[in-house]
C-alpha cells in the first residue's frame, strides 16, 4: 500500500513518528511524508528510513482563510498526484484540510491522529467561543469521513462529542500517546548531589511555565542548592507565549537555568532528578512525560486530561491542581526533603513505561486499526468507543 502522512512540522515526522514510519516500511508499504519545512537533516533521516518527503507550504499558526484555502488546494493536488491508499494526518491543519482533501478521493482511507485539542479548547481560551465554534466546525468537516480517529486520552473523546466535532457513532480509538522508544530512552542513574528539577516545554503561559518559575523562586529561598532547569523555545506567535524579557529576568535572578531548544533531550534528562510539567494546556499525552518516565524519572504534573494518564499519584509521581503554585511547590519540596524518593519513584516510572507506553506496542495498535499490519485484528473494546 501507499501511505501518505501529513504533518505541520517536519522534525515531528522523525521525532514523534519515526518509529511508526519505520514499522510501515518494514511491513512493505510505500510511505510518503509531508510537512511545510525545508529541513535537509529531516529529509536525510526520512530517506534513511525508506520514506519520501514532500514539502507543502503552510501557515502553521495563521488564521487567514485565503492561506488555508490554498493549503486545501495543495493537499488536493498532492493526493491527486500521489494516489495514496491511506492518508494519516496529525496536528490541527493537516487533520482539517487534509481530511477535507481526502474526501474527494473515495479510495483513500483517511485517519486522524489527534494528539491534543490544543489552545482553542483549553481553559485559557474559554472567552474565545466564536473561534472555538469555528475551529470545531472545521474539525468536523475534516474528520467527517475518517475511518478512525485516534486520541491520546479518554477525555478527548468526550470533548470531541461535546464540541459537536464527532457523533457518538464515530470510531474513536485511544492509544497511549506516541509511545516511547524504551531503548533510545534507556534508564539513566540519578545525578549526585541536591535534586535537579527539569521542565521541557514550549514556553507558553498555559504550559505552566510561570507556575514553575514561581514555585522555583519560593523553593530557591529555602533550598539555595536546588536547581531548576527549563528547556524550550520561545513561541512569540502564540497568544500565551512567554516573552524574552520575562525569561531573562528569571535567569538573571538565578531562579531558572535556561537551556535553548535541542533535538536530543537525553543529556538534560540525565542531569535531572525530577521532571515537572504543570501544564493547563489541552494536552493529548505529552511525549516529554513518557521520555522522562522511560529514563527513570518521577513526574510532577497537573491533574488534567492528558497529563494525568502516565502518573500513578504517590507511586511514580504526584498530580497537582492546575495553576496552583503552592501545591506545585509542596510536591517539589517532597523530593528536597526525602533524598531517596526520586530513585524509588523513578524506578516505578520506568516499569510503568515498559508495561504501557512501549512505542512498538503503540505502533502495532495504530497499524492494526488502519489495517496496514499483516496481523491486523480488531482492537480490544476497552481501548475504543463507538455507539452501540
Amino acid at each position: 500500500m501507499k501511505i501518505l502522512i501529513l504533518s505541520s512540522f517536519a522534525f515531528s515526522l522523525v521525532n514523534f513518528r519515526g518509529r511508526l514510519i519505520e514499522a510501515m516500511v518494514r511491513e512493505g508499504h510505500q510511505v510518503i511524508t509531508c510537512a511545510p519545512d525545508d529541513d535537509p537533516a529531516v529529509q536525510r533521516q526520512l530517506t534513511a528510513l525508506g520514506a519520501g518527503y514532500r514539502r507543502i507550504a503552510m501557515a502553521r499558526t495563521g488564521s487567514n482563510p485565503l492561506a488555508d484555502l490554498l493549503l486545501l488546494l495543495r493537499y488536493v493536488r498532492l493526493i491527486a498526484r500521489e494516489r495514496p491508499d491511506v492518508v494519516l494526518a496529525y496536528t490541527q491543519k493537516p487533520i482539517i484540510y487534509g481530511g477535507m482533501a481526502a474526501r474527494l478521493f473515495p479510495k483513500a482511507r483517511f485517519y486522524a491522529l489527534m494528539s491534543g485539542l490544543g489552545y482553542v479548547f483549553s481553559p485559557a481560551a474559554e472567552h474565545r467561543r466564536l473561534l472555538r465554534a469555528i475551529v470545531g466546525r472545521l474539525y468536523r468537516l475534516g474528520v467527517a469521513r475518517a475511518r478512525a480517529i485516534f486520541v491520546f486520552n479518554r477525555d478527548d473523546r468526550d470533548e470531541l462529542i461535546a464540541q459537536d466535532i464527532v457523533d457518538a457513532a464515530a470510531l474513536v480509538v485511544e492509544v497511549p500517546g506516541s509511545g516511547v522508544d524504551l531503548a533510545h530512552f534507556a534508564p539513566m542513574p540519578l545525578p549526585e548531589g541536591p535534586p535537579r528539577f527539569l521542565m521541557i516545554s514550549r514556553l507558553m503561559r498555559d504550559k505552566g511555565v510561570f507556575e514553575y518559575a514561581e514555585a522555583a523562586r519560593h523553593l530557591k529561598a529555602r533550598y539555595p542548592e536546588a536547581r531548576f532547569q527549563l528547556l524550550g523555545r520561545l513561541d512569540k506567535d502564540n497568544p500565551t507565549g512567554l516573552s524574552e524579557a520575562e525569561l531573562d529576568l528569571w535567569v538573571r535572578h538565578g531562579i531558572i537555568d535556561y537551556v535553548p531548544e535541542t533535538r536530543d533531550v537525553r543529556p538534560l534528562l540525565a542531569q535531572s532528578s525530577v521532571f515537572v510539567l504543570p501544564s493547563y494546556y489541552r494536552e493529548g499525552l505529552p511525549r516529554t512525560l513518557l521520555e522522562a518516565m522511560s529514563v527513570g524519572r518521577p513526574l510532577i504534573t497537573t491533574d488534567l486530561p492528558g497529563c494525568r494518564e502516565p502518573v500513578l499519584s504517590g507511586v511514580n509521581g504526584f498530580l497537582v491542581p492546575p495553576r496552583d503554585v503552592e501545591a506545585l511547590g509542596v510536591a517539589m519540596e517532597r523530593f528536597l526533603t526525602d533524598p531517596a524518593l526520586a530513585a524509588a519513584m523513578g524506578a516505578r516510572s520506568r516499569a510503568y513505561a515498559e508495561d504501557r507506553f512501549d512505542v512498538n506496542k503503540v505502533n502495532r495498535q495504530l497499524m492494526r486499526v488502519m489495517h496496514i499490519a499483516q496481523d491486523a485484528l480488531d482492537m480490544p473494546a476497552a481501548m475504543s468507543w463507538s455507539a452501540g
